[in-house]
């Protein structure tokens, strides 16, 4: 089909020269889970003024292995590498994040502006100081190799895309917008605009999507499915969905779907989802269980990486356990209208020690309650750990009357953003009670010292790398979840996220060489 049948879709004829994959296509059928499984219908809602601006299937191979490092903040491009603003700007990104998982913007169409046998895949994860951790990528034919933050906390895959792709705010420093790695599909003889009636199209809009200018009788439609508006914490991003290659060594995913999003706000490189949407990438590639062991975050913006293993099936058997592990089953997503609570993984969180003394937390925040609000979900796309302000009031005041014999730095807690604060000067040994969260089926994550506070400045000064806000949602209640495990706390753990059993597995041990 030639590009002249895009003319109902003026976004997708003014930047692509390539087919449309309508729902008559037969690769289109590849993958799609019935209607029953697709997520709840998104709201469509006016969409911000910004973006009124763009107009074989598992080859041989049953698992990967992809190198996962962590993504950088420029942090030592910072004025005089000033720490104390780089702390300040997790634990502000950390919060934002946190809100944006809490009240999530529907994912929703801006259509009145637009019309195998082995055993392991694996690939480099490395930590970077913007905060998360940074996989490559290859999509297309020939591949094309792009980099991308690894969250757990949405579904969709989507890169920078086209020659003409704008990133508005990005001038971090360090960073040249223009420079930013994208995909150009002119370039791929395997890139398809997703079709409206593509049964793919209802990955993100769900069954109810409007195809206007389609006849509601015919499956030959011509009309491109409906631009995509995303929200993460501070930034956004927009574009449309496409059908790729993705491209592993020995692996090859055909019809993958993947937004090609040609303008953003504070947003220097794509996201891999890893959620549990339908158009997540475990979710496409029907992934039994993947896996990653996060390095310290003393390794940001080095070549230091390790794996992210993806595991497709037949490396192992049905029910079986990653020898070493602990493990405690993920919790039932809450049965909510806002779709992209159902994309979280929930965790069965019981208990929070600190020291020996365990915290009385209300079980209203360690359970979801049937509007959503309330419970557990671990999230590598947050830096630091979130707890909603009566918790985390409760864990740091436990933590201010065990560590009573150092003085508190409130005005370093005020500098950072973190807290609390305290002097540790002259103290000879410093002693720290440990923090310990305990799961359903007794499964306990004993954080080492390093994953929860953090020097500050100097050796005189640490500051618990746990945050909090004091948002409230627009019903006078608190809104989504409660407790959200960050990056920053899976430091040196192996985390597994064992899909067929559905559980959550998770072991201490030293990632980095």
């Amino acid at each position: 089909m030639e590009h002249d049948s895009l003319l109902y879709h003026p976004f997708v004829a003014l930047l692509f020269h390539f087919p449309l994959l309508s729902s008559s296509s037969p690769s289109s059928y590849l993958n799609h889970k019935p209607p029953s499984q697709n997520r709840a219908t998104h709201t469509q809602m006016t969409s911000p003024p910004l973006f009124f601006f763009f107009l074989n299937f598992l080859s041989v191979v049953s698992a990967v292995k992809l190198p996962l490092s962590s993504f950088s903040h420029y942090t030592d491009q910072l004025p005089n590498n000033d720490p104390y603003l780089a702390l300040r700007r997790l634990a502000d990104s950390s919060i934002s994040r946190a809100q944006q998982l809490k009240q999530p913007s529907s994912i929703k169409p801006n259509e009145d502006s637009l019309f195998a046998s082995s055993a392991a895949v694996k690939s480099p994860l490395t930590p970077k100081s913007y905060g998360g951790y940074s996989v490559s990528l290859s999509f297309g034919t020939p591949s094309q190799t792009i980099p991308f933050v690894f969250d757990t906390g949405s579904s969709l895959v989507w890169f920078p895309c086209t020659s003409r792709y704008l990133c508005s705010g990005c001038n971090f420093p360090g960073l040249d917008p223009t420079r930013i790695p994208r995909f150009v599909p002119k370039d791929s003889s395997s890139s398809r605009v997703i079709g409206c009636q593509n049964p793919k199209c209802r990955f993100l809009f769900g069954s109810n999507v409007k195809c206007r200018g389609c006849d509601p009788n015919t499956r030959n439609c011509t009309v491109a499915c409906p631009p995509y508006i995303l929200q993460y914490g501070l930034g956004s991003t927009a574009g449309i969905l496409l059908s790729e290659k993705l491209n592993f060594a020995d692996l090859t995913v055909p019809d993958f779907v993947i937004g090609c999003s040609v303008l953003s706000t504070r947003q220097p490189a794509g996201i891999a989802g890893f959620g549990r949407g339908p158009e997540s990438l475990p979710s496409q590639m029907n992934l039994k269980r993947f896996s990653h062991c996060l390095v310290s975050r003393r390794f940001d913006d080095t070549k230091m990486s390790t794996d992210l293993d993806l595991d497709t099936g037949s490396g192992h058997k049905t029910g079986s356990k990653t020898p070493g592990l602990s493990y405690t089953p993920f919790r039932n997503n809450p049965n909510v209208s806002n779709a992209a609570f159902l994309e979280y993984y929930y965790l069965n969180l019981r208990r929070i020690f600190v020291g020996t003394k365990r915290v009385k937390i209300p079980y209203k925040f360690l359970a979801p309650r049937p509007d959503g609000n309330g419970g557990s979900i671990v999230d590598s796309g947050s830096t630091f750990t979130f707890m909603e302000r009566p918790v985390f009031e409760l864990v740091a005041e436990e933590f201010a009357t065990q560590m009573s014999n150092y003085s508190r730095e409130k005005e370093l807690e005020k500098i950072t953003g973190l807290g609390p604060c305290f002097n540790v000067s002259g103290k000879g040994s410093v002693t720290v009670p440990e923090l310990t969260f305990e799961f359903k089926g007794g499964a306990k994550m004993e954080l080492p010292l390093s994953n929860y506070f953090t020097l500050v400045g100097s050796v005189d000064n640490v500051c618990l790398t746990v945050v909090s806000d004091n948002t409230v949602s627009t019903a006078g209640g608190r809104s989504g979840p409660a407790i959200i495990l960050g990056s920053f706390q899976q430091q040196n753990y192996h985390v597994e996220y064992d899909l067929e059993n559905d559980r959550f597995g998770f072991v201490k041990k030293k990632c980095s060489p």
